[in-house]
């Protein structure tokens, strides 16, 4: 397996720091708000990277944080009238139902950042010992990034060019306008804790630093996120880490590429900003999730009405193959050349285009299984095609219920059955005009019919 690591802008070989297990940390949302599109992303895009791993034999212990204090938070509760605990548990609540919906599993842990106040404050004390850190005339406490001579080894920049363009907020008291901070002194009236340097709450970057490692030690096989996140959070990681430990943080660095709409950036200001139950009110979960499984991780998605409905067709016919046939039972079908094809796309760099295709490869066998007339071939295919499909939280509904899913129609399954009997009947009297116009009126309601020998089908377009 060969993973591209952006630490050395490389594919490497995978190795694990244990045999057998990979220990990986994906950075979470901030919740003081509905997730978007580019979350959905780096969710399914990690979930699909732990299905993997697991489908190959390790044991994954997959930690992804939730940062449940933040000036965006204390921002917005305020904004709201509301108690930025509340605020924050509605959104966690928000988030698991987004999840579940696009069928992103659960991490194996999911640490909030205010149930580690005391670990971020042992970890800021470690680093003021060693020299690493310093508190200010305010009550702050920074990271000195001139303490770390590898600073800028994730990002590659220089700090030469940071500190020449960074601009120093008046109310900061850095030493150096790269420094960044790690504790913050409490505002009047502002939620805080208690800490050597008085009361605050903790910056951003340190609180990942606390969590990973406490859950996972000091150093870890992965460490993931979206593709903002690399420069400053995972520099800033890095350096605060390694000064803290004294170890290597993280072997392999792992980023989800960007979301574009319509070839633009996604941004409020562009009017191009999506949530994911937005985009669910429009089109079916496992359609957004073929969608963005379509492409390898670290490509740049490019999310489009016309794309989304490409994405639809192309998961119908997936589904089409498995209409109407039972699957032998996955323990009665052995490895094929599909399962060892599929292993190759995916064990570089989790290729999970290459992937689908060997997927379209399995249902173009079944269908010509089935023309042939061979239905036990058919079967067996049948189970691979699931089986691969499960390792991309693919196929695992009934078609009939792929098919059937309401999406907002007007029509419930009821009253098309009804029509579908009325169009039957009219048939049986010969009243073929009448029939033509019931299947016309489905038609122009988005319910396509599939007549048969066994009868008549039908689905939502």
């Amino acid at each position: 397996m060969r993973i591209y690591n952006t630490l050395t802008q490389q594919k490497e070989a995978f190795k694990t720091l244990e045999p057998g297990k990979v220990r990986m940390y994906v950075c979470g949302m901030t919740v003081y708000d509905y997730c978007h599109l580019g979350h959905a992303r780096v969710l399914v895009a990690f979930d699909v990277i732990t299905r993997y791993l697991r489908h190959r034999g390790y044991d994954v212990h997959y930690v992804r944080n939730i940062t449940d204090i933040d000036d965006k938070i204390l921002r917005r509760a305020d904004e709201n009238g509301e108690v930025y605990t509340d605020l924050t548990d509605r959104m966690i609540r928000a988030m698991h139902e987004d999840e579940a919906r696009l069928g992103v599993l659960s991490p194996s842990e999911e640490p909030r950042a205010t149930a580690y106040i005391d670990d971020i404050v042992a970890m800021v004390q470690k680093l003021v010992a060693g020299g690493h850190a310093y508190a200010a005339d305010n009550g702050d406490v920074y990271f000195s990034v001139a303490s770390f001579p590898e600073y800028g080894k994730l990002s590659k920049k220089k700090l030469d060019d940071l500190v020449a363009g960074a601009r120093v907020d008046v109310r900061e008291a850095k030493r150096s306008p790269a420094d960044f901070a790690l504790w913050k002194a409490a505002r009047p009236g502002e939620v805080s804790w208690s800490s050597p340097w008085g009361e605050g709450r903790p910056g951003w970057h340190i609180e990942c630093s606390a969590m990973s490692t406490r859950c996972l030690g000091d150093s870890f096989d992965i460490h993931g996120g979206g593709p903002d996140l690399l420069f400053p959070h995972h520099e800033n990681e890095i350096a605060q880490s390694e000064c803290a430990t004294g170890h290597k943080f993280v072997h392999t660095w792992m980023h989800a590429g960007a979301i574009r709409v319509n070839k633009e950036k996604m941004s409020k200001s562009l009017g191009n900003f999506f949530t994911i139950r937005e985009i669910l009110e429009k089109y079916p979960a496992e359609v957004v999730r073929y969608f963005l499984v379509s492409s390898q991780y670290r490509s740049q998605v490019d999310y489009s009405e016309d794309n989304l409905a490409e994405a639809g067709r192309t998961l119908t016919k997936l589904y089409h193959a498995l209409r109407g046939v039972v699957p032998a039972k996955g323990s009665d079908v052995p490895e094929t050349d599909h399962d060892r094809r599929f292993v190759e796309m995916m064990d570089d760099d989790f290729n999970t285009a290459g992937a689908i295709s060997v997927l379209h490869a399995v249902a173009n066998e079944i269908n010509h299984q089935r023309r042939d007339g061979d239905e036990d071939a058919a079967k067996r295919s049948a189970a691979v095609l699931v089986r691969l499909g499960a390792v991309l939280g693919l196929l695992q509904q009934d078609p009939e219920s792929f098919f059937q899913a309401d999406t907002g129609s007007e029509l419930t399954a009821e009253d098309i059955e009804a029509m579908i009997q009325a169009r039957a009947d009219a048939r049986k009297a010969k009243d073929f005009a009448g029939a033509d116009r019931i299947r016309d009126e489905l038609l122009d309601k988005g319910i396509i019919l599939d007549d048969s020998r066994e009868g008549t089908s039908w689905r939502r377009a």
